[in-house]
């Protein structure tokens, strides 16, 4: 077989990761973009007048954001599989039947 004819490997950078992990992810990047929303919240009590405004605008964004990244899921499609080439290997002959007998000679 050729290295030209030879299949090609499965890339790890084109596998999906396992739903359970993914959905950890998501809601790990949900949980921590509504952290920072508190945050902007709290922050936003004691600060002087045009930054509490944009830290309320920011807050009141945040939520649109948090959930587009926790409903971002893994589009990844699997490679597509060329189909190999089939290999041309001669065969075997077809078997012969001789007639006769086994003799056991003693040794």
């Amino acid at each position: 077989m050729s290295p030209a004819s030879a299949p090609k490997p499965t890339l790890i950078t084109s596998a999906r990761k396992r739903r359970s992990l993914d959905n950890d992810e998501r809601r790990t990047r949900y949980l921590w973009t509504m952290a920072v929303r508190v945050a902007c919240f709290l922050s936003a009590t004691v600060t002087p007048l045009p930054w509490n405004l944009i830290l309320l605008v920011a807050a009141a964004v945040l939520p649109t954001i948090a959930v587009m990244l926790a409903n971002a899921i893994d589009l990844r499609r699997p490679p597509e599989v060329e189909a190999p080439e089939p290999v041309h290997r001669p065969a075997l002959p077809s078997a012969e039947i001789i007639d006769g007998s086994v003799v056991d000679e003693p040794r």
